[in-house]
């Protein structure tokens, strides 16, 4: 082999060094993709809890996922991807809110209501259901900030105490009071409409 056939045989090879970063390009991608296919609706419920507005909430989750890529080295010391992706979006959208405050904010609770399972129910059973349904989203809504923060993040992200304080980073006694009065107020707005019925 000539000398220049040997130097154009180097430059064909690939080195270890570049296939094993590739390889782990990969492996970010398909990790980066499963976080996305998963999450991304549960970080939606939660931005759209907060902001209100279908595209700001569909923004805040690029934005999350946009800083998941950014930190993607960091993924492998996550222990819960759930958590800290929630927390992730939560801040997101907070600081959002903070920033708009002077923006008007939407209470559709209409769109919410719009979604619901519908298997082998009678065209009455939805429509009542339907209207339970608007009327439990319009109760959280009027429950005092702090105390809807909590109660979405329990009753419709299923999330612990122990996640919840994380999240808001708040103490966990802190979250269970919370929890006790959203409750107690949601049961007292739900009787007071059944009484006037």
């Amino acid at each position: 082999m000539s000398t220049s056939q040997a130097v154009y045989a180097g430059w064909m090879e690939i080195p270890d060094s570049a296939v094993t970063g590739q390889a782990r390009r990969l492996a970010d991608e398909e990790a980066l993709a499963t976080l996305v296919m998963r999450y991304a609706t549960t970080l939606y419920r939660v931005a759209y809890s907060v902001l209100r507005n279908p595209a700001d909430a569909e923004d805040a989750v690029q934005e999350a996922f946009l800083r998941v890529l950014r930190h993607r080295d960091n993924l492998d010391e996550v222990r819960d991807h759930r958590v800290w992706l929630i927390r992730i979006v939560w801040n997101i959208v907070l600081d959002r809110k903070r920033r708009a405050r002077t923006r008007p904010e939407t209470d559709d609770v209409a769109e919410l209501a719009r979604v619901l399972p519908s298997n082998g129910l009678s065209a009455e059973q939805i429509a009542a259901a339907a209207q339970h349904h608007a009327h439990v989203l319009s109760c959280v809504e009027q429950l005092p900030p702090k105390e809807r923060e909590v109660l979405h993040l329990s009753a419709f992200e299923e999330l612990t105490s122990v996640e919840i304080a994380s999240i808001l980073g708040i103490t966990e006694s802190s979250v269970r009071s919370r929890l006790f009065r959203a409750r107690n107020l949601m049961a007292e707005m739900l009787n007071h409409a059944r009484s006037m019925r």
